[in-house]
């Protein structure tokens, strides 16, 4: 009987010409072997391309991002401007804007003290009427006011975080903020708690961003002789002050005046500070750097208020 034998090679030549039953042809297999390596590649480029985009995001954070302090207190709630002003706001110039806040001054508002507290917006609008209008000032002149209940309001535009330079006290309205509280606190009359309580959290959190120690004494230069030093002059204040301790006037009231140290202390708690005679002082405010707060005496000042 005869045999018949395959030719050799006929197998392997119909199974690689056959793709979909034995394997694919050669060119595929070339192209997939190539993937791995191809995947590896972009793979590192869109890794490379995500890193880079990450850090200039960190970048960017960081530039918009104070510096933290050691002695950081967190921001009180406040109540944005908007709020309480709405359509009565006129039309004024741009803020303008200190390096820092070096210190705080308080203020009372010399308003009836008997309000209920839903009309403290109420009475901040006739405060900003009184102050643009009669007083042909371009804003309100405090950073805050803070009402009986403790709540706190924006006061002059610029936003709550910034430097903004006030109207508040002549000759140091520059690198400090003005807190007003609302109604008349001189002698005999009561001062809330929950206002004493406000004026020392919205201090703390002002202050610590410059690390300043609420207890402390720090160093500011009056811009205008109409203050109680002459223009020029480096003059020696707390960092949480009246404003008769810059300025010839019965304000912020012999009441409230006399509940500032305890305000101080507060403060210096809410920062995180230890308790004791200014353990943690701090003379941030000008003595280490007084030149960046000196300004020159300026016709705005003039208009813009005690």
């Amino acid at each position: 009987m005869r045999v018949l034998r395959r030719r050799r090679g006929t197998r392997r030549h119909r199974a690689a010409g056959t793709p979909g039953i034995a394997g694919p042809p050669r060119a595929a297999r070339v192209l997939l072997g190539c993937l791995p390596g191809v995947a590896a590649v972009v793979a590192l480029v869109l890794c490379a391309h995500g890193v880079e985009r990450a850090a200039e995001t960190s970048g960017r954070t960081a530039t918009h991002r104070p510096a933290a302090t050691p002695y950081a207190a967190p921001r009180p709630p406040i109540v944005p401007r908007s709020q309480w002003l709405g359509d009565a706001a006129r039309k004024q110039p741009r803020p303008r804007y200190d390096d820092r806040v070096a210190a705080v001054f308080v203020h009372h508002t010399d308003s009836p003290n008997g309000y209920d507290c839903a009309d403290a917006p109420r009475i901040l609008r006739d405060l900003y009427t009184g102050q643009t209008g009669t007083r042909d000032w371009d804003d309100i002149g405090y950073n805050f006011v803070v009402d009986r209940c403790g709540t706190v309001y924006e006061g002059r535009a610029g936003g709550v975080e910034r430097a903004v330079t006030g109207a508040h006290t002549q000759g140091f309205n520059h690198g400090t903020t003005g807190i007003a509280a609302l109604g008349t606190f001189t002698a005999g009359m009561p001062v809330p708690r929950a206002m004493t309580h406000a004026i020392a959290a919205l201090s703390a959190w002002k202050l610590g961003l410059t690390g300043t120690d609420p207890r402390a004494s720090v160093r500011l230069v009056s811009s205008n002789g109409l203050s109680r030093y002459a223009a020029g002059t480096t003059a020696e204040l707390p960092a949480l002050a009246g404003h008769n301790d810059g300025y010839m006037t019965s304000c912020p009231g012999a009441a409230l005046h006399a509940r500032l140290p305890e305000i101080r202390r507060l403060a210096a708690r809410l920062q995180g500070r230890p308790t004791g005679p200014q353990e943690g002082h701090s003379r941030r405010a000008g003595s280490s750097d007084p030149g960046a707060l000196r300004s020159p005496a300026q016709a705005a000042d003039r208009r813009w208020g005690p």
